[in-house]
């Protein structure tokens, strides 16, 4: 699964667009105040995390993003 697969599955799921942000797929306008994220390191890696009163947390890091995709795919879909 890419970033855009996981967004097409998080949409046909019913997640409100406000509960996630992948990067360079799906950035909301306006920001939301909280949200889980998914987005590339700055050494290619992965990472998904949660983004809280204006701090990011990375949660995980990933090889791939597939890997990354299906972390935050089972974060939003206990």
């Amino acid at each position: 699964m890419d970033r855009r697969e996981l967004r097409d599955a998080l949409r046909a799921a019913g997640v409100a667009d406000g509960y996630y942000r992948i990067e360079g797929v799906h950035e909301p306008v306006p920001t939301p105040t909280d949200f889980l994220f998914l987005r590339q390191a700055s050494d290619g890696g992965w990472e998904t995390g949660a983004y809280e009163r204006g701090a990011y947390e990375v949660i995980a890091r990933h090889p791939g993003e597939a890997q990354a995709c299906a972390h935050l795919l089972r974060l939003l879909l206990p």
